[in-house]
């Protein structure tokens, strides 16, 4: 492996940084699309057939084939059902093994899976989102949300990537056995469970036949494809980072609403093996009621939950960065200033209004008028020691009139205060600061 990297470093222009740099220098991507090669490049079948032929089929079919109440309610409950096959199954039980769940429920999540969205068996539905979480927002992302919204949500599935994705492992699943039927059956499940089941239930309940097949069949698919596909791509763009801006995924209400609580996505790609996207309780998230609710009547255990005090060290984290940004974006007290003795202090305040605080001469120019107690206060100390006036002695200042002062600063008195407390002489505002290690690093040296 070292000869190797070895190889790739002298033969490339730029040395290898990392794993997933190596693994792109190992091999070519594929070439650009053109006039002369897009044709070979579409994947006409899983892409456009079903992404984009069905879809306009089926709006017009929805548009002749009147929508009955019945077949409506039935639609949208169907959907929810088969869509907890994707989110509970494929996704939190498959791919991050997020719980445990007993065989029942694992035949039963297989079959709801296969009614959903039509996005193939377990095993390349696991395959390419493991791939997406351990490569996020680069080339070997199938989903690789950094190349745009489109992209994300639906071009991936319509044209073959320039790279492939990466490799991933998926051990587990090859030694499932419920998991190799699904692939082995998975054609037929889908004609009875996505097409089959949802149209006789119509047909037969309440003889609405050709309903079923075009809202209860085709328009929930349609949906459900793009409700999925909303977790790549609005996922990725629409919300907030609260615990790592290292990538695109980020949390938001609608997209959880939109995808049966998939939709904390920036939560979910920090702490994936927890059965939780929205961890709070109150946070919508119906996939992870249900997973609860199946623990306590024993159809599913083992729920993992990440540690409650490294995922407050993530919000934590970002809070800070926020407030450092705010901190950068504010005028701060000058450093570097002169140091002058008494001597010349004094000479000075004959010509200019200087007030000696705290072991700092300071520059009133301009602030006499404004100054709540009266310029008469400040006149009768320019030139002197106004500390123990400044700090209680004729009024205790506010916060507010700490900082302000500490801004007015022009230099530094010889000697100082030699007895004078922090709090005096730090203004509140910089008391507690948002501090890099790179710069802690720097004063130790």
């Amino acid at each position: 492996m070292v000869a190797e990297v070895d190889a790739v470093v002298n033969n490339d222009a730029e040395p290898i940084k990392d794993h997933i740099s190596y693994l792109l220098a190992q091999e070519q991507p594929r070439p650009p699309i053109t006039w002369n090669n897009w044709w070979t490049e579409v994947y006409w079948g899983q892409g456009v057939a079903l992404m984009i032929i069905m879809p306009l089929c089926t709006f017009v079919a929805a548009y002749h084939t009147p929508l009955c109440t019945n077949t409506a309610i039935w639609m949208i409950a169907y959907g929810l059902i088969s869509g907890m096959g994707m989110t509970a199954g494929y996704h939190r039980l498959w791919a991050h093994r997020s719980y445990n769940a007993t065989r029942v429920l694992e035949y039963i999540l297989a079959l709801l899976a296969a009614a959903a969205a039509v996005e193939g068996p377990i095993m390349l539905w696991v395959t390419r989102h493991r791939a997406h979480h351990r490569y996020t927002d680069t080339e070997l992302d199938p989903k690789n949300a950094s190349r745009g919204f489109f992209w994300a949500h639906l071009g991936w599935i319509l044209v073959k990537p320039r790279r492939e994705p990466g490799k991933v492992d998926v051990s587990d699943l090859v030694k499932n056995d419920i998991v190799m039927w699904q692939q082995r059956y998975y054609p037929w499940l889908v004609l009875t469970m996505a097409v089959a089941l949802p149209t006789l239930v119509a047909g037969i309940g309440w003889g609405d036949w050709k309903g079923g097949l075009v809202y209860a069949t085709s328009l929930r698919v349609v949906m459900l494809y793009q409700a999925d596909a909303c977790i790549n791509s609005l996922a990725h763009r629409l919300g907030e980072t609260p615990f790592d801006d290292k990538h695109t995924p980020r949390d938001h209400f609608i997209t959880a609403l939109l995808t049966l609580g998939e939709g904390y996505h920036n939560f979910h790609h920090q702490f994936p093996v927890d059965y939780r996207n929205g961890y709070k309780w109150y946070q919508f998230d119906p996939t992870k009621w249900f997973i609860w609710l199946c623990s306590n009547v024993g159809l599913a255990s083992h729920l993992k939950r990440f540690p409650e005090n490294e995922i407050c060290k993530g919000m934590l984290t970002m809070e800070l960065k926020r407030l450092r940004k705010k901190q950068e974006e504010l005028v701060w007290p000058q450093g570097g200033l002169p140091v002058v003795d008494w001597v010349t202090y004094q000479s000075q305040a004959e010509f200019r209004p200087l007030l000696c605080i705290a072991g700092f001469i300071h520059n009133l120019e301009g602030f006499m008028g404004d100054h709540p107690g009266g310029e008469h206060l400040l006149r009768k100390h320019i030139g002197k020691d106004a500390t123990a006036a400044f700090f209680g002695g004729v009024y205790n200042h506010s916060n507010a009139a700490h900082n302000l002062l500490a801004m007015k600063r022009v230099g530094i008195l010889h000697g100082g205060m030699p007895h004078i407390t922090e709090e005096k002489y730090i203004p509140p505002s910089q008391i507690l600061r948002v501090t890099h290690v790179k710069e802690l690093s720097n004063q130790v040296h």
